[in-house]
């Protein structure tokens, strides 16, 4: 792992974040505990041995821990509460690069809905909408709620049969959807299916959050 040796908070969250597929295994236990084999397949592209040593080093840093299952001979990966702290500056990030998907996926690019939740989260306005409301989000056979809080707003995995308002459709779509690269009722977004009864998603995606520009 390399080092930068020098005496200043961003160097030294690079020595223990910076290097390849560490902030995206941050990611994916952002989403929930995972094993090894989901790591893997979360990650495609990454060489097993290779991942072996990253969660080694996250482990070794207090970013990540071994959690035994009893009965289990595998183990789960999760972060610690240091390892947690992450959240925010990864969702800062998240926002930053939004600016540079507006052209959509590549041809070769992986698309999963279950990165959906943190980049709803980053997407959206921290304040100024009504707490205690849920957008329940469909993609590509996950399901999410989006509940509005006073912190800001935070993605559940499964489906919330209460939900205020309903988002459905393919993965790409509705993330253009939540950035604003498309407009609710445009042609490009007539592959998501919207029940809005009450204009809380209308309200959602009419107040901006501050946009990152490249």
């Amino acid at each position: 792992m390399s080092e930068y040796h020098q005496f200043c908070g961003l160097a030294r969250a690079l020595d223990v974040i910076g290097d390849r597929w560490n902030l995206l295994i941050v990611r994916e236990l952002l989403i929930a505990d995972r094993r090894h084999h989901e790591l893997r397949s979360a990650l495609p592209g990454i060489a097993t041995n290779l991942l072996s040593a990253r969660l080694q080093h996250l482990a070794d840093a207090g970013i990540v821990q071994r959690c035994d299952e009893a009965g289990r001979k595998a183990v789960r990966y999760r972060l610690t509460d240091l390892g947690q702290g992450l959240r925010g500056p990864v969702r800062e990030l998240v926002r930053w690069g939004a600016a540079f998907m507006a052209t959509g996926p590549a041809p070769d690019d992986t698309v999963r809905p279950q990165w959906l939740g943190l980049a709803i989260e980053a997407l959206l306005p921290a304040t100024g909408l009504p707490t205690g409301a849920a957008i329940g989000v469909h993609a590509d056979g996950l399901d999410f709620t989006v509940r509005l809080t006073a912190g800001g707003p935070r993605v559940t995995a499964g489906r919330d049969n209460g939900a205020d308002a309903t988002v459905d459709g393919p993965t790409a779509a509705v993330l253009g959807l939540f950035s604003g690269a498309l407009a609710p009722g445009s042609p490009a977004a007539r592959a998501i299916e919207i029940r809005d009864p009450h204009g809380l998603l209308a309200r959602v995606l009419a107040t901006p959050a501050d946009a990152a520009q490249p």
